[in-house]
């Protein structure tokens, strides 16, 4: 669980600004950063369990480990987005989590044998490398305690966008 994610400046309700940007990015990747190992670890437990009904613990000991590659992985690149200006950022943190962070539970999965979910097609054709379904569909199904705080950012970064590319008098 996130528990250093400090959301005071937005509830003071003002209007965000570069550095109030910067506090909610880097407060955004601080908890992505320290939900990854756990979710990794929960999402080889949830699918070896249904598959065995329990987790062997060499397959235990993998998913810990490929946790903490993970956010080894991970955490730098979402940083460097989040750090990189909002005009310069061409993808997403969740989109850096789809596309890198399952890769870790997955490699678990594959190597304890377990055999791939049936996927809906839409999912199959977005997200081929994703044999397990993992893929986040929101920050909350990394951590609960991300929603707040990747709605604050997200506001944030809207705010300034819009105050800066705005045609004037609109």
């Amino acid at each position: 669980m996130c528990r250093s994610i400090a959301l005071a400046t937005w509830s003071k309700a003002r209007p965000a600004l570069g550095a109030e940007i910067r506090e909610y990015a880097s407060a955004l990747a601080d908890g992505i950063e320290e939900a990854i190992p756990e979710w990794v670890e929960r999402s080889v437990a949830r699918l070896m369990t249904a598959w065995a009904g329990a987790v062997p613990a060499d397959v235990s000991a993998a998913a810990r480990s490929a946790g903490d590659r993970a956010r080894a992985d991970v955490g730098p690149r979402v940083r460097s987005l989040l750090d990189a200006d909002i005009d310069e950022q061409m993808t997403t943190p969740l989109a850096i989590l789809r596309s890198v962070a399952v890769r870790y539970p997955t490699e678990v999965l594959r190597n304890a044998g377990v055999p791939p979910v049936q996927r809906d097609e839409f999912v199959e054709d977005v997200f081929p490398e994703d044999a397990y379904d993992l893929a986040p569909t929101a920050f909350t199904d990394l951590d609960p305690d991300l929603g707040d705080v990747a709605i604050a950012w997200g506001a944030a970064k809207a705010f300034e966008h819009k105050r800066r590319h705005q045609a004037p008098g609109v």
